[in-house]
Order: C-alpha cells, then sequence, then structure tokens
C-alpha cells in the first residue's frame, strides 16, 4: 500500500506541476511584470497548498505547518529554515504566498517547475552577485525571501556548516532573518534517498518558528551565531538518520 501511495504522490506532483505550467508559460509573456510576480507566486502556493492535501488525503503524510501562518502579513525579511529535504521549499511555501525563493539553475529550467518559477520572478543561483542583487532589490519592496542557509539538504545532523548568504542579504537589505525549524520522521528525499525508494507511511512534517534575528554587521560571525543556534534548536528534534552516499555529497 505504502509503494502505491508513493507512486500515486509522485504522480500528483508531476500533474498539478504540469497543469500549473501550461497556464504559466502564456502569463509570463502576457502580464506585466508585478501582476505576473503576483499571480506567479500565489499560484506555486496554491498548487503546492493542493499537492500536500493530497499526499494527507491518500495517508502519505501528516503536516503541521500553521505556525508559518503567523509570518504570511509580516514585513520583509529573509526566511531561514534547516533543510532535510526536497520537500522544505514546498512546505513553506504552501502557507506564504509573498516568498521569493533562490533556485538552483538546474531547477528554473526544469520542464515542471521552470515556468512556475520564471512567472514568480524566483532567482538563479548560477550567479552569486546577481543572485543577491536581485533578492536585496525584491525583499525591501517588503516580500519574502526563502533561503536555506545550509545551501543544499542536510548532510551532518543535525544541521551542516552554515553559508554567509543569508547574513549578506539580510545585511544589505537591512531586513530581519527569520529562522525556521522543519521536523519530520522520515528521511524521504534527504540527501542519498533515491527518489523511488518507498519510505514508511505516514511521513509526518512540523514546522516550528525560531528567533527573528536583526541584520548582522559581520556576516561571517552572523554564519557562525546562526550556525550555533541552529544547533542549539535542532539537538533534540524530531529528525532522522539521513543516507548519505559518495554520489550526493
Amino acid at each position: 500500500m505504502d509503494a502505491l501511495r508513493l507512486r500515486l504522490g509522485l504522480l500528483f506532483f508531476a500533474v498539478v506541476c504540469m497543469d500549473w505550467t501550461v497556464l504559466a508559460m502564456p502569463l509570463y509573456w502576457l502580464l506585466p511584470r508585478a501582476a505576473g510576480t503576483w499571480v506567479g507566486r500565489w499560484g506555486i502556493t496554491l498548487v503546492f497548498r493542493e499537492y500536500l492535501r493530497g499526499l494527507k488525503w491518500i495517508g502519505a503524510c501528516q503536516f503541521d505547518l500553521s505556525a508559518l501562518d503567523a509570518l504570511r502579513d509580516a514585513p520583509g525579511m529573509v526566511i531561514a529554515p534547516n533543510h532535510p529535504s526536497l520537500l522544505d521549499a514546498v512546505l513553506v511555501i504552501s502557507r506564504l504566498p509573498h516568498v521569493s525563493c533562490v533556485m538552483k539553475a538546474e531547477l528554473m529550467d526544469n520542464l515542471l517547475l521552470g515556468a512556475g518559477a520564471r512567472l514568480a520572478r524566483y532567482i538563479r543561483n548560477d550567479s552569486l552577485r546577481s543572485m543577491v542583487q536581485l533578492a536585496v532589490a525584491d525583499v525591501r519592496k517588503g516580500n519574502h525571501l526563502l533561503l536555506f542557509p545550509e545551501g543544499t539538504r542536510t548532510t551532518q545532523l543535525p544541521v551542516n556548516r552554515l553559508q554567509g548568504t543569508v547574513g549578506l542579504i539580510a545585511k544589505q537589505a537591512q531586513v530581519p532573518v527569520q529562522t525556521v525549524f522543519i521536523e519530520t520522521n522520515s528521511p524521504f528525499m534527504g540527501k542519498g534517498w533515491p527518489l523511488l525508494r518507498r519510505p514508511a507511511m505516514p511521513m509526518v512534517y512540523r514546522v516550528r518558528l525560531g528567533r527573528r534575528f536583526d541584520p548582522p554587521d559581520n556576516v561571517e560571525a552572523f554564519a557562525r551565531t546562526l550556525e550555533q543556534y541552529f544547533h542549539t534548536e535542532l539537538a533534540g528534534a524530531m529528525l532522522p538518520d539521513l543516507p548519505v552516499t559518495e554520489h550526493s555529497r
């Protein structure tokens, strides 16, 4: 039964993303930039919300994401979660419609995700300078920026060594950094987990808010402070052992 749930979940994700792609492609060219960005971000939120609702309905997952609702009308900030799985961005964006997301270039070019991401004016990470400039400009408009300070999915529990990009953007934009902690009992879609490998179900995901840090003065010092804070907050968190292979490092 869990094998069926896994395949249904993957199929449902492909279907809802493809449906949105068909709409997003012409809207990118037809709508003015501001309107297209608004429609694009709301559209992705609704698509991801529907996808999570489907996972819950088939008994694959249980979610407690209500803590994120407190951020919906908050002013511009960098949202900085830990990153145990590929579902993390989906979890956050499903509750927050005014989020810009920094994405890997290959995901921006992906058939299922690319058109929607371009309509929403998500930010490519293939050029650090351009990425920082675009992120600062967007968050200064009062939007939220979703950026995982680990830079990749967690390979060293409870958290990888943190990069300085979160602090750099927060410093330049003069916005706070809101920490978010994602907990799960499942290694599904963690680093090194094969996509079609069946996990135990139902998988549990819950999110809680952490401390909101003021814009830093020293980016490197802030990264180390943030890393220590993540270690402290995640020390007793619900996190599975993550399979790591040589190919996933």
